[in-house]
């Protein structure tokens, strides 16, 4: 009988999910090693994500490649993250927030994605969404404490799923629909393929993340260039790396221990919101 669905994606992506549960930034994570801007960063590049997912998923909510995992009332989380951007970053946060070349990538794969193959917005929505749901209260809960933010859970609204009664409940359900999806194997593997390709874009994106981090913390001493900086405005904005006289970006060395704590720390932020380190 072949393996359910759910169980090779989760076997496909177990290597994945064995090196971020021993990386030491895990566990820098755990002690609420995290800081405001990082926090912010993090949460306009899933605002991006979710955005290009959504569009895609509500282009295809009839299609029956997909339609039995349409839950838009439980699931969806543009509209929490639009609250949670209006806290940290004001009225006009589309005019703020960054849209950088590993988001644009991510963006651009979910819309191909969407239009062309659109089963493979399974392997998409089944990363993002039950992992954020699996990890969601454990992150609002450390990010509360950390960043000192308000019990009602101001700025945290992406964490929290209000039509879900029961995470566990729900979690089978969704599984059970995704298990019973028809597909020949072909697609199938393509699936499979697709929920590493979704894992290949996360981590590229908390990479350019941490790079940004890094550059800004050197930026900050006087002896230090003008490094990777971040452009203010909403899709028409990114990263400027470094480059070496080649031409490649270059990511310079952090020396000061409790920074490089604190770069790894918000890594371990962004690869768990984005590829639900807690989940499935």
């Amino acid at each position: 009988m072949p393996q359910d669905l759910s169980e090779a994606l989760k076997e496909a992506t177990k290597e994945v999910h064995t090196q971020a549960e021993n990386a030491e930034f895990m566990r820098n994570f755990q002690k609420g090693q995290v800081t405001r801007e990082g926090f912010k960063l993090v949460m306009a590049s899933l605002f991006h994500i979710y955005e290009a997912l959504e569009e895609e998923i509500e282009r295809n909510k009839e299609n029956p490649v997909y339609a039995p995992l349409y839950f838009p009332e439980e699931l969806h989380r543009k509209a929490a993250l639009e609250q949670d951007l209006a806290f940290w970053y004001g009225p006009r946060w589309q005019e703020a927030i960054p849209y950088t070349p590993a988001m644009k990538r991510y963006v651009q794969r979910l819309q191909k994605v969407g239009r062309m193959e659109p089963e493979l917005l399974v392997a998409h929505a089944y990363t993002r969404y039950l992992g954020d749901l699996s990890g969601g209260q454990v992150l609002k809960k450390i990010a509360q404490k950390a960043l000192d933010l308000p019990s009602s859970g101001e700025g945290l609204a992406f964490f929290t799923f209000p039509n879900i009664a029961s995470a566990t409940k729900f979690k089978q359900l969704y599984r059970s629909r995704m298990n019973a999806l028809e597909m020949t194997p072909q697609v199938r593997q393509k699936v499979i393929e697709e929920a590493k390709t979704a894992f290949l874009l996360n981590i590229q994106l908390f990479e350019e993340l941490q790079e940004w981090l890094t550059q800004k913390a050197e930026d900050q001493s006087p002896s230090q260039a003008p490094g990777f900086r971040l452009r203010a405005g909403s899709r028409a904005q990114d990263f400027t790396p470094t480059e070496t006289p080649s031409g490649k970006p270059q990511l310079n060395t952090l020396s000061q221990a409790p920074l490089v704590r604190w770069v790894l720390t918000l890594s371990f932020l962004v690869a768990t919101v984005a590829v639900g380190l807690y989940a499935m």
